[in-house]
């Protein structure tokens, strides 16, 4: 997918993209903003209900991240994660099915907006609780080692969950243990609310991972480029047993924490800022001025995601919701120990 320039027989420190890269990338963030300003619109007719929280604006990190990565490494993030659920492999109609409480949803309706699962995609939620989801990919990349595979877990939060104790807790175990894992904070600014230069004097949150000796740096998040680059680096390392990695990618929302939020402790003038780095929108103006792809192609994208959004609308609202005999089905796994006989 990625073709690297070389000189001198060295790997060069700007790699070149292919036409595949651009336009896989972009129909990626496309297909997350479309469809998550369809949940918000759907919200507003009442047809989707709780708590949900869209990754609009922040759609790079998701592009980027899935280049990097291999199919069989874990993916464990927080409560705003339709756009890394979709990247991941999780289609529009039982992602859209989900979010309406139907069967069909990828959880089968009893999950809803924070807490898709697929342990076919390596997919490992959606998790409610702030920063509950940082021991749990811990935990899952030291399964990894037990079982000696070279695969990697990924476990994305946000910059308000970096402030969480679970955190410290499990960065020293996994640094102790040398364990698989690649912590990344999506920074994109609010916990919430509350800005991070309110939070904590250590405003850089990658430097949290120098009282551990753990490998940190902060990334742009706003280009896939960056993030697929930062992404491979931090991944190669892990991968090869040297133990953790952790990168705090600076991003923004554009909408406010949760379809409540009124984001009214931003400016105007922030939001415009942060608006013209739009990935979606860079990411196109760069395909076409620099010939990647003709407009032609862009439209063809274009069509391709509202054909496939307007259809997981048109499944999630046909599907039936699930069977109140199910409730307590999916819950758990049960297995016979000859300790518990």
């Amino acid at each position: 997918m990625v073709q690297n320039t070389k000189s001198k027989g060295k790997r060069s420190k700007k790699p070149t993209y292919t036409k595949e890269t651009y336009l896989e990338w972009y129909e990626m963030m496309l297909r997350i903003r479309r469809f998550e300003e369809r949940t918000l619109m759907m919200y507003g007719q009442q047809k989707i209900r709780g708590f949900c929280h869209v990754y609009i604006g922040q759609e790079a990190i998701a592009a980027g991240m899935i280049s990097a990565i291999r199919p069989a490494d874990a993916v464990v993030t927080a409560y705003r994660q339709h756009g890394i659920g979709l990247a991941r492999g999780i289609n529009a109609n039982e992602a859209m099915a989900e979010l309406y409480g139907k069967a069909t949803g990828v959880v089968r309706g009893k999950g809803g907006s924070m807490h898709f699962f697929s342990r076919e995609k390596r997919f490992f939620g959606g998790n409610g609780i702030v920063g509950a989801q940082i021991p749990i990919g811990t935990g899952i990349a030291f399964a990894e080692k037990y079982k000696g595979t070279d695969n990697i877990c990924v476990t994305m939060f946000g910059d308000g969950a970096a402030r969480q104790g679970a955190l410290f807790e499990a960065f020293n175990m996994a640094m102790t243990w040398t364990l698989p894992v690649l912590y990344i904070c999506e920074n994109n600014g609010y916990a919430m609310g509350t800005s991070v230069d309110r939070t904590s004097n250590v405003t850089d949150i990658y430097k949290i991972g120098s009282a551990f000796d753990m490998p940190s740096e902060a990334v742009d998040g706003m280009s896939p480029e960056s993030v697929h680059e930062a992404l491979e680096r931090a991944s190669e390392h892990v991968r090869s047993g040297k133990g953790p990695y952790f990168l705090e990618i600076k991003t923004y929302r554009y909408k406010g924490h949760s379809v409540s939020d009124p984001a009214k402790y931003r400016t105007k003038d922030e939001l415009e800022e942060y608006k013209g780095m739009d990935p979606v929108k860079t990411t196109e103006k760069k395909i076409i001025d620099g010939k990647i792809a003709t407009a032609e192609e862009i439209k063809a994208i274009k069509d391709k995601i509202k054909v496939e959004i307007d259809e997981a609308i048109k499944f999630a609202e046909s599907s039936p919701y699930p069977d109140p005999a199910d409730l307590f089905d999916n819950n758990y796994v049960q297995k016979d120990y000859p300790f518990l006989q």
